[in-house]
This record gives C-alpha cells, sequence and structure tokens, in this order.
C-alpha cells in the first residue's frame, strides 16, 4: 500500500505542471494538458502519446543513443542536427571529397550512404512498474543489498516482460530510484546518409557562437531508416527498403512569432534539478574550474595545428567540437548559477524543506538528510577532484593515454578472468583501435599531452599523486614517451598486442607510455576510486529518500518533475526573447541579415558559401521567406539539454517549425536549477531548413517527399 500510494502522489505530481519541465509522454493528461491548452496547444495528449494508435512519438526516435531525431516523410526520412550526424559526415570525407566543407545531397535514394554502427531507436510502448521493481527491496538494510536487488528485479522484468521478437525491453529509475519505467523499443540498423549542408552552414559560428544567441546556424542533417521487406529493423542489405513510419511530422512553412506555442519532444541526457546546495556549490567552486581548466589547454593545442593544416581539421574537428560544447557550457553554466544565486536558493528551499519535515512529524524519517548530505559532500570533495582530473586527463583529452587505459584494463582482466577473456578482449581491441588511429595524430597529442600531464602534477590532489609525477618536466616527459611508446600508432600498437598473454603483458610493462599509464591508473583506482564509491553511494541512498521526502511534502501545485535519464520527454513553452543583462534585450528570432553581418571572408567559423550570399542579394528566398527577410533561427521556453539535440520543435497544431539544437549561455545552468526568466532553447527554423534543401543545395527531390504546409497567401 505504500508504494501504490506513493505511485498515485508520481501521478498527482506529474501533472501538476507549470511552464517548464521535462515531463513523461504517458503521463500528460490531465493538468499537464490543461496547461499546455491554455498556453495554445491545439491538440490532445492523446495525439502525443497513445499505446494503440499512431502518435507524436511515432515519429520522435532516439538518434545514434545520444541526440534525437524526428520522421518527416512516409519513406523514412528523418532529420536530426548536423552536430550530431557529424561523424558521419566526417567519417566519409577525405581531402579529395570533404562533405565538412562541401556538404553533400543525395539526389536520389540510390547515392545515399549507409553507415556502420548506426542506429535510430523508437519507443513502442511505456508501462510503471515500480511496485515489481521494488519488490524485496523494502526489507534490506544494506544499500549495496537494495541496489543489487534492484538490478536483479530489473534484469527478471527485462527478461520476461511481453514483447516482439524484434523488439527490446528497458528499464529505467525515476525521481532517484523512486519510480521505475518499462519502455518497449524498436532499434532499426540501417540507417543511411541523405544530405547534409557545408559545415559553413551547418556549424556557422562554430565555437565562438556556441550556447550564444543571437544564433544564424543552419544546425540540420538528412538520413534515411531502412528495413528489410516486413518493415522491421534488420543489418544492413542492399535488399532492405525505406522504412515506413507509423507517423511522420508536416512541417510548417507558416512561421512563428513571440508568445506562439512550442512543444519539443525528445530523449534529454541527464539533469540534476533536485541536488542539494552543497553539491551544487562544489560543481560552482571545485569541480567545474577543474575541468574547465584541462579543456581549455587542449583546445588550445589542437586549434593551433587545426589552423594550420586541413588534413588535421578533417582528422580532429568532430574531436575538438565534442571538447569544446561540455568546456564553454561548464563556464556559461557556472556563470548562470552564479548570477542567478542558485545555492542560496536551494538553501532557502532546503530551510522550507526542513521545516515541513518537522511540521508533517516526520523527523525520524527525514530530519537528518541535509546533514547526511553536508558530511557526505565534504568527505567526498578531494576524490571527486581527483576523479574529475583522472577522467578528463586520461581518459578523455589525452588520446595516448586513453588508448593505454584500454590496454591497461586488458591486463587487469587477466588476473580477474580466465586465458580465453583475454584473447576475446584483445581480438576487440585490435579490431577497434582501427577507426580511432585513423583520426589520431602524435604530434597534435604530444603537445597536449605535454599541458595536460602538467596540470595533473600541480593540480591533482597531493596525497593521492603518483611519487613520479611530483614536480615532472612535462616537455622531457613528453618528448620520451611520444619518442619511444608503441602507443602512437596503429601498427606499433598491433605489435604490443601479437602472442599470447604472457607475451603480450611482458611487451605492454617494457612500453614507456603503458608504465606511464599504469602508475596512474594503479594509484587511482587504489587510493581514489574505491573512497569515493563508498560516498557516492551514501549520497545515491540519501538523493532518493530526499527526492522521495520531497515527493510526500510538496504541495499540488509545486513543480516537480523527474530528472531527465534519456527517456523520451515532452517539454513546453512559448517563443520568447530574454534579457540576460541590465539594458540588453534579445529579439526572439534571428535572420539571414545577421548571417552576413558576421560574414569573415575564408574564416573557418564565419566563411559562407557564394550561393548563399548570391541567394541573399537577389532575396531569391522562395516561399520561405517573410517580408523580404529570410528567417535562421529563434528561442522558447522549453527546458532541453543535452540529448535533446535534434529534438523537433512543434506548433500548437503539432507540426514541425524547428529543429533544437542548443541553449543560451546564459541559461545552461538549466540542468541544476531552471530559470524561466533566462533559460531559453536555440532552435534552427524549419523555414531555413527547407530553403537550403530547396534554394541552396536545389534538392528537389527531398523536397517532394516532404508534407509542408505554406501560408494560405502563398498557396
Amino acid at each position: 500500500m505504500k508504494y501504490i500510494k506513493l505511485l498515485l502522489l508520481l501521478f498527482i505530481l506529474q501533472t501538476q505542471a507549470q511552464q517548464g519541465g521535462m515531463w513523461i509522454p504517458s503521463l500528460l493528461k490531465g493538468m499537464n494538458e490543461a496547461e499546455m491548452k491554455s498556453l495554445g496547444m491545439k491538440i490532445s495528449a492523446k495525439d502525443i502519446y497513445d499505446a494503440n494508435t499512431s502518435s507524436l512519438k511515432d515519429a520522435v526516435p532516439q538518434f545514434n543513443g545520444g541526440c534525437t531525431a524526428e520522421v518527416i516523410s512516409t519513406k523514412g526520412l528523418i532529420l536530426t542536427n548536423h552536430h550530431c550526424g557529424f561523424d558521419v559526415i566526417q567519417n566519409h570525407s577525405t581531402v579529395e571529397h570533404d562533405y565538412l566543407r562541401d556538404g553533400f545531397w543525395a539526389y536520389k535514394m540510390e547515392d545515399e550512404i549507409p553507415n556502420k554502427d548506426l542506429e535510430v531507436t523508437f519507443i513502442v510502448k511505456i508501462e510503471d512498474i515500480t511496485i515489481k521493481i521494488l519488490e524485496g527491496v523494502a526489507a534490506l538494510t544494506s544499500e549495496t543489498e537494495k541496489q543489487k536487488k534492484i538490478q536483479e528485479n530489473i534484469s527478471n522484468l527485462t527478461k520476461n516482460s511481453p514483447k516482439e521478437s524484434w523488439q527490446e525491453n528497458r528499464v529505467r529509475n525515476f525521481y532517484d530510484g523512486n519510480q521505475f519505467l518499462l519502455f518497449v523499443i524498436e532499434s532499426f540498423k540501417d540507417v543511411r546518409f541523405v544530405g547534409a549542408p557545408p559545415s559553413s552552414i551547418g556549424k556557422f559560428g562554430s565555437d565562438t557562437d556556441n550556447w550564444v544567441w543571437p544564433r544564424h546556424t543552419g544546425d540540420f542533417s538528412l538520413f534515411r531508416i531502412y528495413a528489410d521487406k516486413n518493415n522491421r529493423p534488420a543489418a544492413y542489405s542492399v535488399d532492405n527498403v525505406p522504412y515506413i513510419p507509423k507517423k511522420s511530422l508536416a512541417i510548417s512553412a507558416d512561421g512563428i512569432k513571440e508568445n506562439d506555442f512550442t512543444m519539443v519532444l525528445g530523449y534529454p541526457g541527464r539533469t540534476q534539478e533536485y541536488l542539494p546546495s552543497f553539491a551544487v556549490s562544489q560543481i560552482v567552486e571545485d569541480l567545474n574550474p577543474a575541468k574547465i581548466e584541462v579543456r581549455d589547454a587542449a583546445l588550445k593545442v589542437q586549434d593551433g595545428f587545426m589552423r594550420k593544416d586541413n588534413a588535421i581539421k578533417i582528422q580532429y574537428a568532430s574531436k575538438y567540437a565534442g571538447i569544446a560544447n561540455y568546456w564553454k557550457k561548464w563556464i556559461g553554466e557556472t556563470k548562470g548559477l552564479k548570477k542567478s544565486n542558485a545555492v542560496a536558493i536551494k538553501q532557502k528551499f532546503e530551510k522550507s524543506f526542513q521545516e515541513k519535515v518537522t511540521k508533517a512529524g516526520k523527523q525520524a524519517e527525514y530530519g537528518s538528510l541535509l546533514s547526511d548530505f553536508e558530511k557526505n559532500y565534504t568527505d567526498i570533495k578531494e576524490y571527486s577532484i581527483a576523479r574529475d582530473y583522472f577522467t578528463e586527463i586520461v581518459l578523455r583529452n589525452t588520446e595516448l593515454l586513453a588508448t593505454g587505459y584500454k590496454l591497461y584494463q586488458l591486463e587487469q582482466l587477466l588476473t580477474t578472468k580466465e586465458e580465453q577473456a583475454f584473447t576475446d578482449r584483445k581480438t576487440n581491441l585490435i579490431n577497434g583501435l582501427g577507426d580511432f588511429y585513423k583520426d589520431f595524430n602524435a604530434s597534435v597529442d604530444e603537445k597536449v599531452f605535454e599541458q595536460l600531464i602538467a596540470i595533473y602534477s600541480k593540480k591533482f590532489p597531493k596525497q593521492f599523486l603518483p611519487a613520479s609525477l611530483e614536480n615532472v618536466n612535462a616537455a622531457a616527459l613528453s618528448s620520451d614517451i611520444y619518442s619511444n611508446s608503441k602507443i602512437i600508432s596503429y601498427d606499433k600498437v598491433k605489435e604490443l598486442l601479437e602472442g599470447d598473454s604472457k607475451s603480450v603483458i611482458e611487451k605492454l610493462n617494457n612500453d614507456k607510455g603503458y608504465q606511464l599509464i599504469k602508475v596512474m591508473a594503479d594509484s587511482y583506482l587504489k587510493n581514489v576510486g574505491p573512497k569515493y564509491d563508498e560516498i557516492n553511494l551514501k549520497n545515491i541512498a540519501t538523493q532518493r529518500t530526499y527526492m522521495k521526502a520531497i515527493l510526500e511534502l510538496s504541495l499540488k501545485s509545486d513543480r516537480i518533475f523527474p530528472d531527465a535519464n534519456s527517456t523520451l520527454r515532452v517539454t513546453y513553452g512559448k517563443v520568447k526573447g530574454y534579457k540576460p543583462n541590465d539594458a540588453v534585450y534579445y529579439e526572439p528570432i534571428t535572420y539571414l541579415d545577421g548571417i552576413i553581418e558576421k560574414y569573415i571572408p575564408g574564416d573557418y567559423e564565419f566563411d559562407v558559401p557564394k550561393k548563399l550570399i548570391d541567394l541573399y542579394n537577389t532575396k531569391d528566398y522562395g516561399l520561405y521567406g517573410v517580408k523580404g527577410k529570410m528567417p535562421v533561427c529563434f528561442i522558447a521556453t522549453n527546458h532541453t539539454t543535452g540529448g535533446n539535440s535534434g529534438s523537433p520543435a512543434l506548433d500548437a497544431n503539432g507540426n514541425l517549425i524547428g529543429l533544437n539544437f542548443d541553449r543560451v549561455w546564459e541559461g545552461t545552468m538549466s540542468d541544476i536549477y531552471y530559470s524561466p526568466e533566462i533559460c531559453r532553447n536555440i532552435m534552427v527554423d524549419a523555414r531555413y531548413v527547407l530553403f537550403i534543401i530547396d534554394k541552396f543545395a536545389g534538392a528537389k527531390n527531398i523536397i517532394n517527399e516532404l508534407k509542408i504546409i505554406y501560408p494560405a497567401i502563398k498557396k
């Protein structure tokens, strides 16, 4: 009965929405739907999610595990961001055929390019299984045992819940483990590249404009889903045919204006809206600054090489963009959290929370939560800082060290598993590293290593730092390792991995690059990882109870939506400008005029194709311009995060009006604290997408596939 009451409360709170929030589509019926209609929505909650008939959820798949896409034709054509398709575009690019520079368009289906390991995933059904997952958990006292039991129940229900043979079950937790939902999904693995504008359109403004408004980026690319003859998921085959979707979106060329209703569907990755003030303070003061410093150093090195060598630019374009993305996000997040006084607001909430606990007579159950948080976050601080430096320097931003760590894991496997497991992992490693070394440049990585190992030596908490890295001569160490280690090339790594386990381990341990990573990894895994995990497990348990208490003690009108976890969500709001600073107001729509204003001939961020300039000069906007101007991007109050890249922005009738791709810099703290005053998501206008496909690329074959709703006066 206890969990049934909690579920009812979750449902009530889910439906008591306010503008903002990330809502579960299967639970929109009720106050969410009422508010959406009060904001201007003209469709129903059932039009958004229906398990039995086609609905908007059937047109919005997850794209390759980290982005969102939308189906825009009855022949399986999908639209997502240019930056979501960036790896694909890069992988098909060469110096001779540079699709990053020149763009790519398939003017007939036979020209569409297959892609290895690219997939899109649709949600078929969502079911609440909380009671089943938590069965037998309450009686356990150990947090480790509780987590083990939950995982057992998840495994059992994932395996045994009904589904078709070509489908898959996935279980995700919500409200920090207080609710569990089962998702039945279908994943299509034959996804072909159809088109993308040149980076001078698709990445216009590049890293300078990233997270910035006003924005003028045509951030889109096109792919097509292929299926077997039964319209079911299948591996790539020449016999596959275009997928026939349950639902495809019509595209509105009617335009938008300020205060219009907007709705975004997608797969937001991760938010932490209910962190206590102690955690937020640590993020602002310690963790973000450490990660920003590391990535700032790596980016400066890579940028210097990329500006001088086009081959390196192609090799590192995707990697650089990935590093820069969260580097700049963390800077904006920190700025926004400070400006909005998020820590003080959290503290005020916590004071009110404590009063509610006392008033409800729940001191025994919830009275020590905040003091437990304070102790835990104090205890974990140095371990968290060490963990972030290790992750950023060893695992993410120094490629030799990241590869070396995979080799280190291979050696560890031999000590815990049998010989066959070692051999299997070694084979997989050899096969997988080929693609990595295709885009690896030892000269670039050496200079990145030199900068980052110096930071590691100086900033890594001294009590955990290996003695050999104290006061290190970074330049000498870099030269020694990159001159002598075999990890710097694919052929040499394969030499290291030739032979039986004994000879492989012997060769690895004689390699200077491997020796360094082994010292760093051994120290981290002995002195940092276990203690961090121990304290973090306490925080997980405390956070779950804290979330449960918030749900129990909140009013119906309080805004309690579940944190993002890469599951399908709905967020809604309005097209809206904002005021980032005193005496500054940003309009909600940008135009092609702004691209021309920013144009710098030959600049890799702000160059503009001649054809686009010609179209601007002649005002040849076709059916997509308005009053002699070509709309490019717009902003709204939708609450989005990473994973919402590529999400469809829909109007009141459920028609596609834009493509979500970013947030404003001042509002990137929305992962931790959402403020409707300054948090805005950025979308490329659907009219600009159509204009580029039609007038710039001349891809009439694509335009003819689409259902486009034009303004009445232009019919």
